[in-house]
């Protein structure tokens, strides 16, 4: 399995946060039960990583020639969507480094003390993992640029006039920063990374690959339709396609011989409420407002929301992003509307087409 960090669930837009909602099947980022399953779940190395093939490739000629020189890695920048593997591939740099890893997060680093205990503790070589690094405050953040440039950072003893700066210098470490906000980086610190990697989503192939290896470590009994069921509905994320796997396993041994075949994983996902195009309940509440009661838009992000009964940033962060990945709404300077793809998807006919006409008659029935 190949899905990275549990992340922040309040609404943070200006830190870089979600609105994702913990009780989502298909929110992108781990609840509980999911961390729990995911150390059993994790590749150790890059070739038992499925997927992300260009990160792969050059992530492996980096540690290969920094294992060459006897040296450590250089400083690594991760970036994509949650649930991408991000995290797996932090620890998997540290295990082929033969390094030990200290994991944290951006929003745990609120004073530049906060980093300099951490920097001061790390052994030669031990690889840092930052999660979403560009949550970190400011003034951690330019204590960094010292320690990641010249291993080096200055601890401020006193305070006024008395104060004084005290070198610390810091063994050589590698620093592996991972973000979902790639643009909020100030370019100080994006240019002192040595390696920047960018995760996308996955091809339903490669999400079966990742199905059926975490099928044989759970000890499921899954057919190939049944992978490319779950696959197809997966949003393009190894961690939502094995959250999803775990609750067709559960559908299999209760309803089912315990055998995952496509009509099973079906009628599982069925019950969950997850379609065929990996929507769930929340995604066709805002295709179904915006199309049987705006007539397709465009309508404001707000009267959508009211339509919807739910907050405009859960709207906006949560629904939206998926919706207009997948082709199915689209952002103007109107407002939202639904594309000819939204209104196929939940088997609906446009107004326009209804009148047999076109233009602004059919729109409003005259």
């Amino acid at each position: 399995m190949n899905w990275d960090e549990p992340t922040e669930t309040a609404a943070d837009p200006l830190a870089g946060g979600t609105a994702e909602r913990p009780d989502r099947l298909v929110g992108p980022d781990a609840d509980g039960e999911d961390t729990a399953v995911e150390a059993a779940l994790r590749p150790k190395d890059l070739e038992e990583f499925v997927g992300q093939e260009r990160v792969r490739e050059q992530l492996d000629l980096v540690l290969r020639a920094a294992r060459a020189r006897g040296a450590t890695a250089d400083h690594v920048l991760l970036s994509g969507a949650p649930g991408l593997g991000k995290t797996t591939l932090s620890m998997i740099i540290a295990a082929e480094m033969g390094a030990p890893i200290r994991i944290t997060s951006g929003p745990a680093i609120q004073h530049a003390g906060d980093l300099a205990a951490i920097l001061s503790s790390l052994q030669e070589g031990e690889v840092l993992f930052l999660d979403e690094i560009h949550r970190m405050s400011r003034p951690a953040e330019e204590m960094l640029y010292m320690a990641m440039e010249d291993f080096r950072v200055d601890v401020i003893v006193g305070k006024g006039p008395g104060a004084t700066a005290i070198p610390l210098e810091l063994p050589p470490f590698t620093l592996v920063g991972a973000t979902t906000r790639a643009g909020l980086l100030p370019p100080p610190l994006r240019d002192r990374f040595g390696f920047t990697g960018h995760m996308e989503f996955y091809a339903p192939g490669e999400l079966e690959r990742v199905i059926h290896r975490s099928a044989g470590l759970l000890d499921v009994h899954i057919e190939a339709e049944g992978a490319a069921e779950i696959a197809g509905r997966s949003r393009g994320t190894p961690r939502i396609a094995n959250r999803l796997l775990r609750r067709v396993r559960d559908y299999a041994q209760v309803k089912a011989d315990g055998v995952v075949t496509k009509e099973t994983a079906a009628q599982a996902l069925d019950v969950y409420e997850v379609d065929g195009r990996g929507l769930d309940r929340l995604d066709r509440a805002v295709l179904n407002a915006l199309l049987k009661l705006f007539g397709g838009g465009p309508v404001g992000l707000s009267t959508l929301a009211v339509a919807v009964g739910e907050e405009r940033e859960t709207v906006e962060e949560v629904a939206e992003p998926f919706l207009v990945r997948e082709g199915l709404l689209a952002r103007t300077p109107r407002g939202r509307i639904a594309t000819p793809a939204a209104w196929a998807h939940l088997g609906l006919v446009p107004p326009q087409q209804q009148a047999g006409g076109s233009g602004q008659q059919g729109l409003f029935g005259a």
